[in-house]
């Protein structure tokens, strides 16, 4: 029974001990396991600070980017709205040159009308100036001149030409040169006349009913009018007597050469511009 004893003892002692030595062991195991989960825990700790922070960092540049992404939105939204107002400026602005230059080219073909018209009014100017320098040849050399200022024709007649010294009765000679300037505008009704009486500077004495140089250069004006249209048939309607009296002077030299010059009737032919007034007009 002893010895039964003796080796259950024994069985008892080793399987304790034999429990002492594996636990020990596993029990390592398990510290170096727990290190290990210990340090993967540490780690992952450490990754997910990590990721965390990259979290963290990734809102901050999301919320960045949307307040970009709504700053860009607002200037797109500007933009458009910059561009439809250009767009409508330029939609504005092409009409307007579109109208601008359909009045440009209204306005050049007027003026292209009007430069005809004046064409034909100077070639109408120059013509009649031929004409009245031949059909009054004959009378230049006793002061009779012609000449084209303004695109007028002025036919200027001395006072020696057509009236006594003083006098506001045409001469002989003077009716002469009326008769022949009369045959030609006689043939030119578009022709409408002024006849103007100019004097020199000095005043008039001893005249009667003549008081001054005014009322002698309006009172042969108009008896050269009175002579054009009573005797030669010139339509009154084509024609206006004015007086200058001294104050329109060819030569304002004092001299008896200038003062001849100034004295003087001035026959002042004009085309008629009705084409041209009434382009004007409208």
């Amino acid at each position: 029974m002893k010895i039964k004893y003796l080796l259950f003892a024994l069985v008892v002692m080793f399987s304790l001990h034999s429990c002492v030595v594996l636990s020990t062991k596993k029990y390592k195991g398990m510290l170096a396991t727990q290190d290990s989960l210990t340090t993967r825990t540490q780690t992952l700790e450490a990754q997910v600070s990590a990721l965390k922070g990259d979290s963290t960092r990734l809102s901050d540049e999301i919320a960045k980017l949307k307040n970009e992404l709504a700053g860009s939105q607002d200037d797109l939204a500007k933009l458009k709205g910059n561009y439809n107002d250009l767009n409508n400026n330029l939609t504005s602005t092409n009409s307007k040159v579109s109208k601008l230059s359909a009045d440009l080219q209204k306005r050049e073909q007027r003026l292209k009308e009007v430069e005809d018209i004046l064409r034909k009014r100077d070639e109408a100017t120059n013509a009649l100036k031929e004409k009245l320098q031949k059909a009054l040849l004959g009378f230049q050399q006793s002061g009779l001149s012609v000449d084209i200022r303004d695109g007028k024709v002025y036919v200027s007649l001395t006072d020696k030409l057509l009236f006594p010294s003083g006098s506001i009765v045409i001469d002989e000679k003077g009716k002469a040169a009326l008769k022949q300037l009369a045959a030609v505008l006689n043939k030119e009704p578009d022709i409408n006349m002024a006849v103007e009486g100019h004097t020199d500077d000095k005043k008039v004495i001893n005249l009667g009913q003549i008081k001054d140089n005014w009322d002698l250069s309006v009172l042969r004006a108009t008896s050269v009018t009175r002579y054009l249209t009573e005797t030669e048939g010139i339509d009154p309607k084509r024609l206006t007597a004015t007086g200058k009296s001294q104050y329109q002077p060819i030569d304002a030299t004092d001299s008896n050469d200038a003062r001849a010059k100034n004295r003087r009737i001035e026959i002042v032919l004009t085309p008629k511009l009705d084409e041209l007034y009434n382009l004007i007009k409208n």
